[in-house]
């Protein structure tokens, strides 16, 4: 029995548009990642999370929660579970679910960023608790209906604080951002760029604490639609990375199982687990650039490979592997 689609994708679109995210995150959750790092309020260049590394968690979670419940009767409630969750909002409860270790990857992966830029002498500030969900979710399940408003929002939040350069952290924020916004909003004229090209533009040599060889996992969306292609990899040659490529990236990467993993957990985690076998046929180290790869990549690889953000690699912090599966990769 598959999921029911229609009550899940309208709980998602009316926590957007009652709450403001399809997840709704307080704002020290939000927030949290820049603790004690002083980044400057506002400016006319600013570092822009669309909070999807901070949603990650709760994505996990729910599509747990979902594959759990996938072959079962209580999928035939779902449509009063909308009815119930414009009143009160029912991703509460998957809270307890949440990992903590992923929410310090998370904000850990962030705190990369920022200090990157640093090093690389790039001057930003932070909107804080004003920065606002990119609405990329909503977007990627084709409910445009619910986005175009909140993109509105979201520019003329931007503009009332004087940001004329928006600097991202993801494929899925950049490709709102860039791509998607100036279709729903007049007179768009922020600049956009991936903190991945602003550093290989300000021609950052990171530092790395290992030479092992490195199997590069490109975003579909940098790769297909935002041409992020070599950016990534001019920063690991810098830093002398051994670059391996897998039979498919570039332009013709292959996906992840994101983002459908909320709507259709089994498939995305088979579309996951057949990623995984591509990429550990050239290597055993894998590094990804999206939260959403780094996730579902992980959970389908179990022990066999690390899956690495880049931002970790590039700045030496990725952790130990740790062998306690996910929420998510349990349900698979």
């Amino acid at each position: 029995m598959s999921l029911p689609t229609q009550p899940i994708l309208g709980m998602l679109g009316d926590n957007l548009a009652r709450r403001g995210s399809v997840l709704p995150l307080s704002k020290g959750a939000a927030t949290r990642w820049s603790k004690g790092l002083d980044i400057p309020y506002g400016g006319d260049t600013i570092l822009y999370t669309g909070h999807m590394y901070q949603l990650i968690p709760s994505i996990e979670a729910l599509a747990g929660l979902l594959g759990r419940l996938e072959d079962s009767p209580l999928t035939r409630l779902f449509g009063l579970g909308r009815g119930a969750n414009r009143f009160i909002d029912l991703t509460f409860f998957t809270r307890p679910m949440l990992s903590r270790s992923l929410r310090r990857e998370a904000d850990r992966m962030l705190r990369n960023i920022a200090s990157l830029l640093r090093e690389a002498g790039v001057g930003f500030g932070y909107l804080y608790g004003d920065e606002l969900y990119s609405g990329a979710l909503v977007y990627d399940e084709g409910m445009d209906a619910v986005l175009a408003p909140h993109a509105r929002r979201v520019v003329e939040t931007f503009r009332s604080h004087g940001v004329k350069q928006i600097i991202t952290v993801d494929p899925h924020t950049t490709h709102m951002l860039r791509t998607v916004y100036p279709r729903f909003v007049e007179d768009f004229d922020l600049t956009v760029r991936s903190y991945l090209e602003v550093l290989a533009e300000e021609n950052l040599v990171a530092r790395l604490t290992s030479g092992s060889p490195v199997v590069v996992h490109d975003s579909c969306v940098y790769a297909r639609y935002e041409g992020v292609v070599e950016p990534p990899r001019q920063l690991l040659r810098r830093a002398g990375v051994d670059i391996v490529e897998p039979r498919l990236s570039g332009v013709s990467t292959f996906c992840c199982g994101g983002p459908i993993e909320v709507l259709f957990p089994s498939e995305a985690g088979r579309v996951a687990r057949d990623r995984i076998g591509q990429l550990i046929e050239m290597g055993s180290q894998v590094t990804t650039m999206c939260p959403i790869c780094f996730v579902n990549l992980r959970d389908a690889a179990e022990d066999s490979a690390d899956i690495v953000d880049i931002s970790d690699l590039l700045l030496g912090t990725a952790p130990e592997r740790s062998s306690a599966p996910s929420a998510l990769g349990a349900a698979r």
